[in-house]
């Protein structure tokens, strides 16, 4: 046919965050990544997240987005909403013979911005240079009802992942191509509806994360755009006093039919550095030009992808493209 059949299906990203459901499945038919398909679906202003009847909707919303045969399997990987993820940064601890994973919860349990509850709390840490540790923690019952929800829905989850690798892969697969990209620096600045997700990577490599808690819906004026540009200022600022000999050399925006453009000119201005937009659209090709999905929103992105992907305003991709590329 037009050898969807012979392609690696890549598992099903899902990304739940607190104002969208999105899923993407990502191929390889042998001439680079494609898009096999792609949906996204606006919570209810009138459905609380985290509630029984977000659980519900839900539910109902991923059943619905992949009944109708464009999806291939059920395997997927599944991200924790970002606003649930704490993060922090520390240095890599002795372990004393004792657990890694214990010694590092007493060192961010303090911080924790729920009971810090050692069995209530799932960490994930990731090795970064210089003997720097980057720690993501999360409420274990917050997990157990995602994975309620994804086994409700008939998916068989491979592993649950954090936003920040997810961003990391999608650069890397799909922008950070070439040679010449391996060993430079770049901040990842993915500006969402009520957050702005921030990676500091050298390619595959993540050095650094942090959520910021201003997207697009705050964004409407000079001045929150310069509040902005402080906060990713206080970024670099870390950054540097984690590694003091290395040095950003470019800021990527993850781009979507929600971001004002012109706001990621005015960032990059301000901070004085060189960008590029990072379209996930049209960076990658649909598997099947016959089999196109919902018409698109007007406001679109005008990508060879962008047919195939159930267009909503409010919507970026990344977080869902990396972690179908996970």
């Amino acid at each position: 046919m037009f050898g969807i059949s012979k392609s690696r299906a890549y598992p099903i990203g899902v990304d739940i965050g607190d104002d969208d459901l999105k899923l993407v499945q990502l191929g390889n038919v042998g001439k680079g990544i494609t898009l096999i398909a792609g949906r996204s679906e606006n919570r209810p202003n009138n459905i609380k997240p985290g509630s029984g009847n977000w659980q519900r909707w839900a539910i109902k919303t991923i059943n619905r987005l992949t009944a109708n045969g464009d999806f291939r399997g059920r395997e997927a990987i599944a991200a924790m909403p970002a606003s649930d993820v704490f993060i922090d940064h520390i240095a890599m601890p002795k372990s004393n013979n004792g657990k890694l994973e214990d010694v590092i919860f007493s060192k961010i349990k303090q911080k924790l911005p729920f009971e810090p509850d050692k069995s209530n709390t799932m960490i994930k840490y990731i090795h970064m240079d210089e003997d720097k540790v980057l720690v993501m923690a999360t409420e274990r019952k917050i997990i157990d009802r995602h994975l309620a929800i994804y086994e409700k829905a008939g998916l068989a989850i491979k592993s649950i992942g954090v936003w920040p690798i997810a961003l990391t892969n999608c650069y890397s697969e799909l922008f950070g191509m070439r040679k010449a990209d391996i060993d430079v620096i770049v901040m990842l600045i993915c500006i969402d509806a009520n957050f702005t997700n921030v990676v500091i990577c050298r390619h595959k490599n993540l050095l650094f994360a942090r959520l910021i808690s201003m997207g697009t819906k705050k964004l409407n004026d000079e001045k929150a755009v310069t509040r902005l540009v402080m906060e990713l200022t206080a970024c670099r600022r870390h950054f540097a006093s984690m590694y003091r000999r290395a040095q950003i050399e470019r800021l990527i925006f993850f781009s979507s039919n929600s971001t004002d453009r012109d706001i990621c000119v005015t960032v990059a201005k301000q901070l004085e550095m060189p960008a590029q937009l990072g379209d996930c659209l049209a960076a990658v090709k649909p598997a099947n030009p016959n089999r196109l999905g919902t018409p698109i929103d007007k406001g679109a992105p005008a990508s060879a992808a962008a047919p195939q992907l159930q267009q909503r305003k409010q919507v970026n991709w990344a977080t869902a493209f990396g972690l179908s590329l996970s």
